[in-house]
C-alpha cells in the first residue's frame, strides 16, 4: 500500500482493487478505473516452495517477476517511481 500511495501522489494511479480467490490472492493497480490493471500483484502460496509466492503481472498477463520476497519482486516499480518522480 506504500507503494501504491506513492505512485497515486506522483499522478500515476488512480484506482486498485483486491481480490481474494481461494488458492490466490491478487492486488491490482489501475492507471483509469474503465481500464484492464496496468499491474498486477499475486500470491500463490502453492508457489513457496518452487518459483516463489510472488508474482508481478503485467497489463498484457506477462509475469515480469516471480520470487519469495514481496521487496524483491516490486523493484522494477519501485525503479519506475524513481523515474516519474525525478
Amino acid at each position: 500500500m506504500d507503494l501504491y500511495g506513492r505512485m497515486v501522489s506522483a499522478g500515476h494511479w488512480r484506482d486498485y482493487a483486491i481480490g481474494h480467490h481461494p488458492d490466490h490472492a491478487v492486488f491490482a493497480a489501475f492507471r483509469r478505473t474503465a481500464e484492464r490493471p496496468e499491474v498486477r500483484i499475486e500470491k500463490r502460496p502453492q508457489l513457496r516452495m518452487k518459483q516463489g509466492m510472488y508474482a508481478l503481472v503485467s497489463e498484457h498477463g506477462d509475469v515480469l517477476k516471480r520470487g519469495q520476497e514481496l521487496g524483491g519482486v516490486l523493484a522494477p516499480l519501485e525503479r519506475r517511481l524513481m523515474r516519474l518522480v525525478g
